[in-house]
């Protein structure tokens, strides 16, 4: 009687570990930081953040994105806010889709307000397993004049577990380089 309490006792003991390692290596995660920044040359800031701000524009800026859907819009032109539901797909295992819902509060000065400012602040909460895994981010988008040029900078908090650091760094980087990168070509069409 008493070596079967023992070996129960063990087995309890051993589950709540592989219990508590699995929590702390997928599921427990602090918010980690990411910043990137770029010059677009010839353009007006405030093209480039309508053309940003402009979520039917972000497929073309963002290649993970496969569909999305506009939930609610409200605002006016100096304070414009939308929420916004889309399906992506990860640029390094691409089979795997997550479901995000986004909130917009896209802003920029009132006339006469010097320096003029131009911002997009996003939080985005990412859910796989069909809803089951959420992560969450927040983004600091502003674009300002450099000369004739727009200076673009966004400054990123993003949760990732412990064990998959690296992937949500690769993933976050690969899609905001792509963002720069087709931002500033698009800009030297036009």
């Amino acid at each position: 009687m008493h070596s079967m309490r023992l070996w129960n006792l063990k087995r309890l003991s051993l589950l709540l570990s592989a219990v508590f390692l699995i929590y702390f290596f997928v599921f427990s995660g602090g918010y980690h930081k990411y910043q990137i920044d770029g010059v677009i040359g010839k353009a007006k800031p405030e093209a480039v953040w309508e053309y940003v701000a402009d979520f039917n524009k972000m497929r073309l800026l963002n290649p993970t994105i496969i569909n999305f859907k506009i939930l609610a819009d409200h605002g006016h032109a100096h304070d414009w806010r939308y929420t916004v539901q889309y399906t992506e797909r990860l640029s390094h295992w691409p089979h795997w889709l997550n479901e995000a819902t986004a909130k917009y509060v896209v802003t920029k000065t009132m006339p006469g307000v010097h320096p003029p400012a131009w911002a997009i602040q996003s939080t985005h909460k990412t859910c796989f397993f069909r809803g089951l895994y959420c992560l969450h981010s927040l983004s600091e988008f502003s674009f300002s004049a450099l000369g004739s040029d727009t200076y673009a900078n966004e400054k990123i908090q993003y949760q990732c577990p412990p064990l998959l650091g690296s992937a949500c760094r690769r993933e976050l980087e690969f899609q905001r380089r792509a963002v720069m990168h087709n931002l500033t070509h698009i800009f030297k069409r036009t």
